[in-house]
């Protein structure tokens, strides 16, 4: 049955690069999007599937009940772009200005959504449940994963998948890693409060500005005399501003970045190193600080057991050579959240393409894979339904 469903999914092929591009065309932000999970509901009404809106605010659930007992696994695409604006020349490009899909989030629903069609058709033998997670606000802090859990999109949940297009990785690819798969991610806002005045009088100041910059040094510290070597982890700011003219003292400073871990124990390390670091620098110059670091979605860990199905199914699709199991993902993804209450593995699908400029990073307004991507993760999503 299973390779009659792969052939059903090439056959809508041309109906799921109609729905991306629709999305690709008209991008919602996160936290702002209200015609993209009206349209992805009414697509799973449309298929006979049990529809819910509103979950944990933005989100869509869609529960297809299998004519065969059987466990519950749940799909998760997301659905939210980003403020960037588009630079690509393409008939479909994005009619938002200053909002993009450069990170093929368009490619996961509309991926998902080419799933939901071709397995509503053969329900029937589908053993079991399959719950189609559509998420909000994957890109935000904090983002859609947690707040669709409090509302239940998991309850009765055995397993979770979850997919992400790469156009860092060349198509025709897989990566799935057992265990630690992506970074924690943790975010800091630091203010410095001193005296200003006159860029003349220095003597009469407590300076937030040289405060501000001997904290940026002193932080940098942690990483490599506080963190373990074999500890892979980054402290990063991001972001600096103090004052406004050339001969004047500000009285404050504003610092913020953010913290990338995999381990627990690295994690703890760098936030108690950075607010001792922040009080004792700022205590010695003089100046006042407040500090708040956040902590948002942990590392994603991949389920051992579930890790070896899912490289299984990888190896058969794409062959042994095109299955990578060693590097992790770089960047951090709120699917950790979902792994966090059922087991789960979340892995990566290539689209990079040289032939069609598919070569930029995430994030950049040239951001373009292979659409053909899609028939990669369909069919990975399939053979994980249909034969567990």
């Amino acid at each position: 049955m299973v390779e009659n469903v792969y052939h059903r999914l090439e056959e809508i092929y041309p109906e799921m690069v109609e729905l991306r591009r629709d999305f690709h065309m008209y991008p919602e932000l996160s936290h702002q999007e209200e015609i993209t999970p009206e349209k992805i509901a009414e697509y799973l009404k449309s298929l006979g599937i049990e529809v819910k809106t509103g979950v944990g605010g933005r989100g869509v659930i869609g529960v297809l009940k299998g004519g065969k007992p059987g466990r519950t696994i749940a799909l998760r695409a997301d659905f939210d772009a980003l403020p960037i604006q588009e630079e690509n020349d393409i008939d479909y490009k994005s009619r938002i200005p200053g909002v993009m899909h450069a990170c093929g989030h368009d490619v996961h629903t509309a991926s998902l959504l080419g799933v939901a069609k071709v397995l509503s058709e053969v329900r029937e033998e589908i053993s079991g449940t399959v719950v189609f997670v559509h998420q909000f606000a994957e890109e935000a802090t904090p983002g859609g994963a947690h707040k669709m859990m409090e509302d239940g999109c998991l309850e009765g949940v055995d397993v979770i998948y979850g997919a992400h297009v790469m156009s860092t990785e060349a198509f025709g690819s897989c990566t799935v890693k057992e265990g630690y798969f992506s970074s924690a991610q943790d975010d800091f806002h630091i203010k410095v409060y001193g005296k200003g005045g006159h860029g003349s009088e220095p003597h009469n100041t407590v300076d937030p500005l040289v405060t501000g910059s001997q904290l940026v040094v002193n932080l940098q510290q942690i990483i490599s005399r506080r963190v373990s070597p074999q500890s892979a982890a980054a402290l990063t700011v991001g972001s600096f501003h103090s004052g406004k003219a050339t001969n004047v003292i500000p009285d404050t400073a504003v610092i913020k970045g953010t913290v990338r871990t995999y381990d627990r124990e690295a994690r703890d390390i760098i936030e108690q190193s950075m607010k001792q670091i922040v009080k004792n620098t700022c205590e010695a110059a003089g100046a006042e600080v407040e500090m708040d670091y956040v902590r948002d979605c942990p590392s994603i860990w991949n389920d051992p057991e579930e890790t070896k199905l899912v490289r299984e199914k990888a190896v058969k699709l794409f062959g042994e050579n095109a299955v990578n199991t060693e590097e992790p993902m770089y960047g951090s993804e709120d699917f950790a959240f979902y792994q966090q209450e059922v087991p789960g593995v979340y892995f990566t699908v290539g689209g990079g393409n040289p032939e069609i400029d598919a070569v930029y990073p995430h994030h950049h307004p040239k951001f373009k894979v292979d659409e053909r991507a899609m028939l990669h993760i369909g069919r990975m999503f399939i053979h994980l339904t249909l034969s567990s």
